[in-house]
């Protein structure tokens, strides 16, 4: 049992436990949910397991923000003109931030199960609101879609960013990254075939069809009832027996108690807020300034298509190799800055050469003819947009890395997430309304590049100096009213903790 604790504050992998270790230990407790199955040679994770819980999380959000990306991947909503969409989503980012800030007290008062599943409802309804304005014109409905897609996308992301981060064991907690951006992203993947399928033989500038939104609309609402599925935090038992730490009796008043604990007592989480901030900031210039501007609507769609396939190689490379890197916490944080710092260089300095090549006047101009993926020089611009997609999933990953490499706690990672989403979207709102004023294409390339590059310096000290190699329970505990015995690893023995051929954790 001493093993299996040291381990968990190492940061290690559990080790596998033998039948002498069990003897005297608790056993999982009774029900379905925590009832370990086989397939074939394999033992599947219990349904109250993290691994389980995050599968599920990851559908969902394969479900909901997943389409909701595909859509936006198409540039304006999948409009011609972009105003609208642009609208939209300032009314969308702006909800986001204010909610976004309070999400993790939400969240943490009413749970991760009940928080999740009305957020993913807000999806289903802006999809509904798209179809419409597709129909109809209905600008009303598309902007109180937006504005209630705001305040549930803001609870959705938070409840995710929790399982995400607070779930798996500390050693673990990069493949998880790994493993939900790669499904969620996989639902990106899928939601573009819906609009290129629709769309292959459209050469044209058009909006796409009511068809396509109906496939998002569908697929948007099974995300929504999937949600209802997951167990809350406090019935979730990892493979060495250790439970997630969470609040057991919170209030309204405990967690905003918490809220402000968590800035005044961890002042250095503000050094990542600049690159909250920039998480999201060059989305409008990708879509919008890059692929909505220069391509007719297939080549949009198969554009968007290849960004998020590359997705899931980004979160490939950073999520694993944080985990299996063979070096200690402190030495990976550092190398993931440096990773991603030469990332940034790369990859957007071959951006600029291809921005000066064209204006926002010139792809606006009367006549103007948007490119096709037959045109003479589409492969360059094609393969500068999929590693644009391969940097966002990188710099996502690694920025909950970050924040999971800081603390196991799940309330104070819920905070942590909620202020992370809340600025991601102010910047997205603020970027947004700047598109929409018509800023100059090369503006608001400056702007992403710098934004990146600027906010990565700032979280220098941060990453050198505060990340450890471990962060022991007593230290977690400390923002919880749970004790050491309730939470600790070993205090319940795990069916198959043994066998090698095993899924999950």
């Amino acid at each position: 049992m001493d093993s299996e604790k040291n381990s968990e504050l190492t940061g290690n992998a559990a080790p596998h436990v033998s039948d002498s270790q069990l003897r005297g230990q608790s056993t999982l407790p009774d029900g379905w949910i925590y009832r370990p199955r086989k397939l074939g040679p394999l033992h599947l994770p219990w349904y109250a397991s993290p691994t389980a819980q995050l599968l599920m999380v990851a559908f969902v959000c394969f479900l909901c923000p997943g389409m909701f990306n595909a859509l936006g991947g198409l540039g304006g909503g999948g409009q011609v003109d972009p105003t609208t969409a642009d609208n939209t989503n300032v009314i969308l980012y702006s909800v986001f931030a204010f909610i976004g800030f309070f999400a993790g007290t939400i969240c943490n008062r009413l749970g991760i199960k009940i928080t999740l599943a009305f957020g993913g409802f807000g999806y289903f309804l802006y999809a509904a609101s798209f179809l419409s304005y597709n129909i109809n014109q209905n600008k009303g409905f598309v902007y109180f879609a937006g504005a209630l897609l705001g305040f549930c996308a803001a609870l959705l992301w938070t409840a995710q960013g929790a399982i995400m981060t607070s779930y798996p064991l500390e050693a673990q907690k990069g493949r998880f990254i790994a493993w939900f951006w790669v499904i969620f992203n996989t639902g990106a993947v899928i939601g573009s075939l819906v609009p290129l399928g629709e769309n292959v033989h459209t050469n044209t500038n058009s909006n796409v069809s009511n068809g396509t939104y109906i496939g998002f609309l569908v697929l948007m609402f099974c995300g929504f009832l999937l949600a209802v599925l997951l167990v809350d935090s406090s019935k979730v038992i990892r493979k060495d027996g250790s439970r997630v730490i969470v609040m057991k009796h919170p209030t309204w008043v405990s967690e905003f108690k918490g809220l402000w604990e968590t800035l005044f007592t961890f002042p250095w989480i503000f050094l990542l807020f600049p690159m909250f901030w920039s998480s999201n900031w060059f989305y409008t210039y990708q879509q919008n300034s890059v692929n909505a501007a220069r391509f007719d609507t297939r080549t949009r769609a198969l554009n968007g298509l290849l960004y998020w396939l590359m997705q899931l190689a980004g979160a490939t490379f950073f999520g694993l190799g944080l985990d299996y890197l063979p070096l200690r916490r402190t030495i990976k944080a550092r190398v993931a800055w440096v990773v991603l710092f030469t990332l940034t260089m790369v990859i957007w300095g071959g951006g600029y050469d291809w921005q000066k090549q064209y204006t926002r006047a010139g792809t606006t101009a009367d006549g103007y003819v948007k490119e096709d993926w037959s045109s003479s020089g589409y492969v360059g611009p094609m393969f500068l947009y999929m590693f644009y997609g391969f940097y966002d999933a990188c710099w996502q990953t690694c920025v909950y890395w970050y924040m999971g490499a800081m603390t196991n706690n799940s309330r104070r990672l819920a905070n942590f997430v909620g202020f992370y989403k809340g600025i991601q979207s102010a910047g997205a709102a603020v970027v947004f309304r700047v598109d929409a004023l018509g800023t100059s294409y090369m503006a608001e390339f400056i702007s992403c590049w710098a934004l990146l590059g600027g906010s990565l310096i700032l979280a220098l000290p941060l990453v050198w100096f505060k990340i450890q190699d471990t962060v022991s329970v007593e230290e977690d505990l400390k923002f919880s009213d749970e004790t050491v015995e309730e939470v600790r690893a070993g205090s319940v023995s795990v069916p198959g903790a043994r066998h090698e051929k095993e899924v999950g954790v």
